[in-house]
């Protein structure tokens, strides 16, 4: 298998997990639901000593949206939870850097292409460094790995499964018993499913483009079959075999990549590689939906990450998406995001009133939850369970607080920066603000000091006396 260093620097080692000898809190507790198979499996690596995952990225022509982000929070928690268990993961996750949707993009914004790709791609770095999901160890682009689309292209002419027509190649379905095995559907339904395109020189309506001819004012590369560029489900294929090998543990992204995305990649990948595995576990996760209906530009409910986070702070967006479980559909609203903030706030003041010891084992109940095929609604719940404790006094049930919510991407603020951060005023004019109101209550012109409290709620500014003096939060 060949290697490559990463494009990205990799993640910090997740929290110990608390020993539980024979429960699902040990490896071999592990279970996912694999699409393949329909059912709950165990997981059982093909090299515990590397496990080795690889998630669908974004096609990078615009921000990305939340029913993005629920994928990427998806992967992040299946990496945290693996290297809590294993010495070490490879995380794959990859740049579709070349689509039509990009090339019909940087036409209407009169930007390069790669001036586009570059400055999406930045912004989506940005979205989820701010919600604290784990870079990959690999982040490779399509257009860097047009070499090795190419070779499996060869390799799949020359088994019988791809066929030249026209300036294009495209796989033959009809070539592979398995075809449709992934995602449960028949020919017809596949045919259907696909919105296929219907062209003079395709032997079948269901086989897919594997390399499509570019016109002079499209990107385009030089290949055996004239200058082209390559079909979206190869990308993955071959950038997936380049550095996780023709087997690996676990294939990932969302429900609407099943078919014929992950379909077709698993079919050409098997083929170009008989008798291997390709994915062993196949991960999907459930659609989002906005105040109950599909999110949609044409209803008004197409909601960016960015936007969400100009509403509310990171950790209460990460919070809502895993306070429900990633196969389910999840329903975004903004009043959900007001209420997982309140949430986040409930936490963050069980921190605050009884401080955590770092280095604490993850319960065994959080563990279980999530190991049982990541059910971070029911970690979620336990967090409850633990603020409750803690915002009581008991030391044990802050400190189990801290490591599980760290382990599930969260508190990675203290109390102080939460309530505090993101305040509409900067801290230095608070502060001005604050020290003014002690002077006028000094010179008992309680009429200012009560003015100066009613402007800083104004702006959502609460104030908190005691002993120690004045200290101040958002509300």
């Amino acid at each position: 298998m060949t290697s490559a260093p990463p494009s990205v620097t990799p993640a910090t080692p997740a929290p110990s997990l608390e020993p539980d000898e024979g429960s699902a809190a040990q490896p071999g507790g592990l279970k996912f639901y694999d699409s393949h198979s329909r059912s709950l499996t165990p997981f059982v690596p093909l090299d515990p000593a590397d496990i080795r995952v690889y998630f669908c990225g974004p096609t990078v022509y615009d921000r990305v949206h939340l029913g993005n982000l629920r994928a990427m929070l998806c992967a992040d928690m299946l990496i945290r939870v693996l290297r809590a268990r294993f010495p070490k993961v490879t995380f794959v996750r990859n740049i579709t850097d070349i689509d039509d949707k990009i090339i019909n993009r940087a036409r209407e914004t009169g930007e390069s292409l790669q001036t586009l790709t570059e400055r999406t791609t930045r912004e989506f770095h940005e979205d989820l460094k701010a919600l604290n999901v784990l870079p990959p160890d690999i982040e490779p682009r399509a257009t860097a790995h047009i070499s090795e689309m190419l070779a499996m292209i060869e390799g799949l002419i020359a088994r019988g499964h791809a066929y030249e027509a026209e300036g294009h190649v495209l796989f033959s379905v009809s070539s592979f018993e398995g075809y449709g095995q992934l995602s449960g559907r028949s020919a017809e339904d596949m045919l259907a499913g696909a919105r296929v395109e219907v062209a003079p020189y395709k032997r079948a309506p269901d086989d897919f483009v594997l390399w499509k001819p570019s016109t002079p004012d499209q990107p385009g590369w030089e290949s055996p079959y004239g200058r082209g560029r390559p079909g979206w489900h190869l990308e993955c294929s071959a950038m997936s075999e380049r550095y996780l090998g023709t087997s690996f543990d676990i294939h990932g992204g969302g429900q609407d990549l099943l078919f014929p995305h992950h379909e077709n990649e698993r079919a050409q990948s098997l083929c170009a590689h008989p008798g291997t595995l390709f994915a062993r576990t196949w991960l999907h996760v459930g659609m989002l939906r906005v105040d109950g209906e599909k999110m949609s530009k044409s209803l008004g409910n197409f909601h960016t990450i960015r936007a969400a986070l100009e509403r509310a702070p990171a950790e209460a967006l990460r919070l809502l998406f895993l306070g429900t479980h990633y196969r389910a559909t999840l329903d975004f609203s903004w009043d959900k995001l007001a209420e997982a903030r309140r949430t986040m706030d409930r936490f963050y003041r069980a921190l605050e009133k009884t401080p955590p010891r770092p280095g604490a084992l993850v319960a065994q109940t959080v563990a279980r939850a999530l190991d049982d095929d990541l059910n971070t609604a029911l970690a979620v719940a336990e967090l409850h369970q633990l603020a409750d404790r803690a915002l009581g006094g008991e030391q044990e049930a802050a400190d189990a607080l801290l490591a599980a919510g760290q382990l599930m991407g969260l508190f990675s603020l203290t109390p102080e920066q939460w309530f505090q951060g993101g305040a509409e005023l900067a801290p230095e004019v608070i502060e001005g603000l604050i020290a003014e109101r002690l002077a006028a209550r000094k010179a008992r012109d309680f009429a200012r000091a009560d003015a100066i409290r009613a402007e800083l709620a104004a702006k959502g500014i609460l104030l908190e006396d005691g002993p120690g003096g004045t200290t101040w939060r958002k509300g």
